[in-house]
């Protein structure tokens, strides 16, 4: 890579490639391995069900993948769902949900849907994530000091001054003080390691190092924190999932606990995949053929009870900046996660759950990213409230109800922007004009606040209508113009205007040219469609044609 803002060049044809694919697949492999099982304690699951759902994201998902570079397996940013989902509805519940998820993701693909779930305003996706690292963070305190996380996001924030006194203070013969300097060290890891580390160690990613530093710690000191429960035997943990007899109700809440998560886990998974894609220059991704693998991953997934799987952009990054060529970088890293469960489980179980929840803790504080709150100040505070609402709606009730209302708020906003019409008026008695600028969408739904405004005009005066800041004007409000001429002309009033430019915020056409024809092969309105334009593309009305043609030849002073 030449500078920070080139692409890295990958080759299009998207064949193995063993001298780059490989060791990029170990640094894969090496993120995702504390990653996943601490998003599976986050979820309230055992470690082992997200070592799954990474082994199935890897492997199964990236053979079929339709974003080659993405790497796909369990998302801290999917762990909040599925916390709720398991204090709801139990963990044996959860293989039914990510499973019927996984099929509306395939249905979804197979339908050609998957760019649709792309279509959610920044505002809400990033107050949704800022949310989710919220909960993340204030959860995870919880557990970094071997404490257990309180049923909801509020009862975690308020208490965590008690968690802050056991961590500090021994009470009752426990070790919470202990877990916690576990945690602190991973967490000082986690944050020295880039800046302070020599460039020949810095091959070994943050949490893994952190994770290294913590067991290190935990061993040598003999401390009894709490450590990673993991079977001897890989096929021990795996229950195929069965559909126990349910009530309607609960059936329901299952069908929309699915939907949920099918929802959020695509537009995560579309949002990253279009973001790797801003990272090289190798295949495109292919959206539908993205939504089908994760439909087979989520359905396989949880068919043995794992976690659902997403589109991850830590190790997605991680793949391509670390020389990834083809999706079998994505594929290896599952394999090698597979090899170390099934060969050596005991080195996990060596692992203290205090160091994948400072993981975790260090995870949800990036989520929230307060610069995200200043990028979405440059597009207006309306983006900043959207999100600022999405974040508290999610930590304060669900993650379901957050993003509904961010949705709810953006279609709000867009409404108002298409509806939203400003009038300024400005009257000069002593030369018989009246300038009127117009800002927004003039549409039948402010024909009554235009009319008003026209109504006030003096009758002897020249209306000059601005129409530079006009972004739209229906049949309803053309016509108010042409009527307004039309009645006006006898008592000396003119209205002049640049005609061309008002049709073509009419039409949605290029602004003409110089010589009056339009620069759009569609400039003609046809008369069906249209009775105030005739076939050539101009207005019946001879009085506007006649306006029109002032301007155009420069008689008249051209207004907007």
């Amino acid at each position: 890579m030449k500078n920070s803002t080139s692409l890295i060049e990958i080759p299009a044809s998207g064949r193995f490639d063993a001298k780059h694919d490989l060791p990029a697949s170990i640094v894969v492999f090496l993120v995702a391995l504390p990653l996943s099982m601490g998003i599976a304690i986050a979820s309230g699951a055992p470690p082992t069900l997200g070592l799954y759902s990474a082994i199935i994201g890897g492997i199964v998902v990236g053979l079929l993948s339709g974003s080659p570079m993405q790497v796909s397996g369990p998302a801290a940013g999917l762990s909040v769902i599925v916390f709720q989902l398991v204090q709801e509805q139990g963990l044996a519940a959860l293989g039914i949900i990510v499973l019927l998820a996984g099929l509306i993701q395939l249905g979804a693909g197979l339908m050609k849907f998957g760019q649709y779930f792309r279509a959610v305003s920044p505002a809400v996706i990033e107050g949704m994530l800022a949310g989710i690292g919220v909960l993340i963070f204030f959860g995870q305190f919880h557990v970094m000091v071997d404490d257990k996380p309180r049923s909801d996001g509020l009862s975690n924030i308020l208490s965590i001054p008690s968690a802050v006194m056991k961590g500090i203070f021994p009470m009752d013969d426990s070790s919470h003080h202990l877990a916690a300097m576990v945690g602190l060290c991973t967490l000082a890891v986690l944050l020295l390691w880039k800046p302070f580390t020599p460039k020949f160690l810095k091959v070994i990613p943050a949490p893994l190092a952190g994770v290294i530093v913590g067991t290190a710690l935990a061993s040598l000191l003999g401390w009894s924190v709490q450590r990673v429960d993991v079977p001897a035997a890989i096929q021990d943990s795996i229950q195929f999932v069965a559909l126990p007899a349910m009530e309607a109700s609960k059936i329901k809440a299952i069908l929309i606990a699915a939907a949920t998560l099918a929802l959020v886990a695509s537009a995560e998974t579309l949002l990253c995949a279009s973001a790797v894609d801003k990272m090289h220059t190798g295949p495109r991704t292919n959206y539908d053929r993205e939504m089908v693998a994760q439909g087979v991953g989520n359905m396989l997934a949880g068919s043995i009870g794992a976690l659902p799987i997403t589109g991850v952009i830590v190790r997605s990054s991680a793949n391509v900046l670390a020389g990834g060529r083809s999706r079998w970088s994505g594929v290896f890293h599952g394999a090698w996660i597979l090899l170390l469960v099934a060969i050596f489980p005991q080195l996990l179980r060596l692992i203290p759950t205090a160091s994948l929840a400072a993981i975790l803790v260090y995870t949800g504080a990036k989520l929230m990213n307060p610069r995200a709150i200043i990028d979405l100040a440059r597009f207006g505070h309306g983006e900043v409230f959207i999100h600022l609402t999405t974040m508290l709606t999610i930590v304060f009730t669900d993650l379901l109800t957050g993003v509904l209302v961010g949705i709810g708020l953006s279609a709000l906003r867009l409404l108002y922007r298409f509806t939203h019409l400003r009038v300024n008026i400005e009257v000069d008695r002593a030369n018989n004009r009246t300038d009127l600028h117009l800002e927004g969408a003039a549409t039948f739904l402010r024909k009554p606040q235009l009319a008003n405004v026209l109504e006030s005009v003096p009758k002897n005066h020249a209306l000059h209508v601005h129409l530079k800041k006009l972004s739209f004007i229906d049949h309803a409000c053309l016509e108010l113009f042409i009527d307004w001429d039309r009645l006006n002309e006898a008592s000396g009033g003119d209205l002049i205007m640049d005609w061309d430019r008002l049709m073509a915020v009419f039409r949605h056409a290029p602004v003409s040219n110089s010589t009056g024809t339009s620069e759009s092969t569609g400039a003609k309105a046809s008369s069906a469609a249209n009775p105030l334009i005739d076939e050539t593309g101009l207005p019946r009305d001879p009085k506007v044609a006649r306006t029109r043609d002032s301007v155009l030849s420069g008689s008249s002073d051209t207004s907007g």
